[in-house]
């Protein structure tokens, strides 16, 4: 089994860029999905992909406090699924080297780890290096391919400017800079053919930040233009300092997914029937603010609310849908 990781930071297009190999390559992967906090809402967008089976490893982050359920996860898919690649996305808040030294300590004839993959968000980069330099730092310089996902430049000058920013920041790391939705098929095989061999890394010394992370469950919206609203207001941090917001929203007619990254957001559809749920992430988070712009029927301080309202634990790990 080789295993693949998948790095980036918060809203960088991890997803996105695994269902595009997925599409691309056409082979069966197991994907095993690390989210921040105690909901996988990424595991809802995988979901529908033939060749994609999903495990979801919450509460916690496979760097640092869950390390020994994420081995222990790892050698069960190697020994009942068996699949020819393991792909993991760790949290965008992961510490990459740790991940990478956690997979190193239980490598053997079966189980090789590829080098990794680190997607960056141009239009979030000095966002993100300027609040967490040290996590974004050891995503980049852990990887052995950083691809550019996200990106508004305005000349071919900007973005090769940028190119050799990270070349300079993360020397002998292969930097993608034409959108990998251009890239043929040679290319994504590629990735999955270049084992990572070396000494295994030492533990870095910096943790996952200490953000705050709240999920509802059937939320909903009067229209189109009461979500909009939802979101100018969220972007302007009426409900905390909210760096990642991700949800689904269902009505009688349509399904749609919106995606908030520092101060952008973005409303796309979504073909699929998991339940209306929304997860936010960052500092001072407004939980009340939120259940009473999201849930119609909450009460504060009342025992008529409906149960279940914030955030549902999920089981330490646990496969989404693995094959029968």
């Amino acid at each position: 089994m080789k295993i693949l990781i998948i790095s980036g930071f918060l809203g960088a297009g991890k997803t996105t860029f695994i269902k595009e190999m997925s599409r691309k390559i056409q082979r069966d992967f197991v994907v095993m999905e690390n989210e921040y906090g105690e909901t996988n809402m990424d595991s809802a967008f995988l979901k529908g992909q033939e060749n994609l089976n999903i495990w979801e490893l919450t509460e916690g982050c496979i760097c640092c406090s869950t390390k020994s359920d994420f081995a222990s996860s790892i050698l069960t898919i190697a020994g009942t699924l068996d699949p020819e690649y393991l792909i993991v996305e760790p949290t965008g808040v992961g510490v990459l080297s740790n991940v990478i030294r956690n997979i190193q300590q239980i490598e053997y004839e079966r189980i090789t780890l590829l080098r990794p993959i680190t997607i960056v968000d141009a239009d979030c980069f000095h966002r993100c290096m300027n609040d967490y330099p040290d996590i974004y730092m050891d995503q980049l310089r852990s990887a052995g391919t950083i691809v550019i996902s996200k990106r508004s430049f305005i000349s071919r000058e900007e973005e090769n400017q940028f190119v050799n920013h990270l070349k300079d920041l993360a020397p002998g790391v292969k930097v993608q800079a034409e959108h990998y939705s251009h890239q043929d098929i040679s290319w994504w095989k590629g990735l999955l053919e270049r084992d990572l061999k070396g000494n295994v890394l030492e533990a870095a010394d910096q943790t996952a930040p200490d953000l705050e992370t709240f999920a509802l469950k059937d939320i909903s919206f009067s229209g189109g233009t009461d979500l909009l609203c939802f979101l100018e207001d969220l972007v302007r941090g009426e409900f905390g300092s909210i760096c990642r917001a991700k949800g689904i929203v269902n009505s009688d007619r349509l399904a749609v997914r919106f995606d908030v990254v520092d101060t952008a957001y973005s409303i796309t559809g979504f073909d699929g029937e998991d339940t209306s749920q929304g997860v936010f992430i960052g500092r001072n988070i407004k939980r009340n603010t939120l259940r009473k712009r999201l849930l119609p029927q909450y009460i504060p301080g009342s025992s008529l609310r409906l149960p279940k309202r914030g955030a549902d634990r999920l089981s330490t790990a646990r496969p989404a849908n693995t094959p029968t």
